[in-house]
């Protein structure tokens, strides 16, 4: 009675060689296609549409036809710019966490929680919570040396002493620190600790899914204007937030741990500097 309860609900662990079946060659390689391709189309999609949608409401708003040709559109105030920026940066992160939550349903079902993390763990964790405690103390500091070290050497452009923009109004402020600290972690983590290290840990033992996902979540945010500094910047805490999703078997402390980050790194940037 006892073995089959466990034979139903199944490990937590990804990828335990005494309860994954060996796949053939050509499964392995599609599930790691589809392990890389799945979040990309997701980042994607999710950025398209947010800039879509968020372009027609805006322009609904303000009287202006949406079908109207690039080069004979207006130019807008900056503050509008901005407030639409804002606007798109909320909805994509909404839009990525629905994906991945629909990805979930439609992959497992009734069991989406489960996959997702968000229940707890078929398999007992061991650990103390202390140290899980002590790590959310003392990681925003080991996170802001490392991102700003690696920034000032890669010339990543990261400086403290950054300003808000004033053409942003205090509801905008609101939505953007929301996005920063709230949604961005929620969604991200939904996406790469939740769906995409469940698909990983059907192929992957767990230190090559921490891995991945790492470098998965690290390459999602390269940018024109960042270059490399950017993802070379989140691989610590990409690592800290993989093994902190396979050591408790839930998601809520790596989205946790990412929001903790997040806002620590904005307080030191937003902090005056002193001359």
């Amino acid at each position: 009675m006892h073995a089959r309860h466990a034979a139903q609900a199944g490990p937590e662990r990804p990828a335990e060689p005494a309860t994954s079946p060996p796949i053939g060659l050509g499964r392995w390689l599609l599930q790691a296609v589809l392990f890389v391709a799945i979040p990309v189309v997701v980042l994607a999609l999710a950025g398209i549409l947010s800039l879509v949608l968020v372009r027609i409401v805006a322009d609904y708003r303000i009287g202006l036809d949406i079908f109207t040709p690039t080069a004979l559109r207006p130019r807008l105030p900056i503050y509008e710019e901005a407030r639409r920026g804002v606007a798109a940066d909320v909805l994509r992160q909404v839009l990525i966490a629905g994906f991945a939550v629909g990805l979930a349903l439609w992959q497992d079902g009734a069991a989406w929680r489960r996959r997702l993390a968000l229940t707890r763990p078929a398999e007992p964790r061991t650990g103390s919570p202390l140290r899980l405690w002590l790590i959310m103390a003392i990681w925003p500091v080991i996170h802001i040396l490392w991102v700003t070290e690696t920034a000032r050497a890669l010339n990543g452009g990261l400086a403290q002493g950054i300003r808000i923009s004033p053409f942003l109004s205090p509801l905008a402020v609101v939505g953007w620190f929301a996005y920063v600290v709230v949604l961005a972690p929620i969604a991200e983590e939904l996406l790469m600790r939740g769906e995409a290290f469940a698909r990983a840990g059907r192929i992957m033992r767990p230190a090559g899914v921490i891995a991945s996902t790492a470098l998965l979540f690290s390459l999602a945010h390269l940018s024109e204007s960042g270059g490399i500094a950017r993802p070379i910047s989140l691989l610590p805490l990409a690592f800290t937030l993989g093994w902190l999703r396979w050591r408790t078997g839930r998601l809520w402390p790596c989205m946790l741990l990412h929001g903790w980050s997040n806002l620590a790194l904005l307080a030191y940037l937003l902090w005056p500097r002193s001359y």
